[in-house]
């Protein structure tokens, strides 16, 4: 997952979806759900913080296929946001 972290993004997202609320394993069902109604190529942008999402809902995007383009920390709110290219 680190050699996707990066200071700042330069994507622009198709969708986005904010997972702060939730816990596993709710963020990545919720995260796969957003991407199953998407079409190839397109870019998901995901709110979520740090801890299990974090390591979750990346590697179970790469494990279906898709492609985690930048994963960035939001130093002013202390979560993280994650673009995924849908496969």
């Amino acid at each position: 997952m680190s050699e996707h972290l990066s200071k700042q993004n330069k994507f622009t997202a198709d969708f986005y979806i904010d997972i702060t609320p939730d816990t596993c394993p709710m963020t990545f069902v919720k995260t796969k759900l957003q991407l199953e109604k998407m079409q190839s190529g397109q870019i998901l942008e995901v709110l979520l913080n740090d801890g299990e999402p974090l390591k979750n809902v990346p590697l179970s995007a790469e494990e279906l296929g898709h492609i985690i383009l930048s994963i960035t920390q939001n130093t002013e709110t202390e979560n993280y946001t994650i673009f995924i290219r849908k496969k």
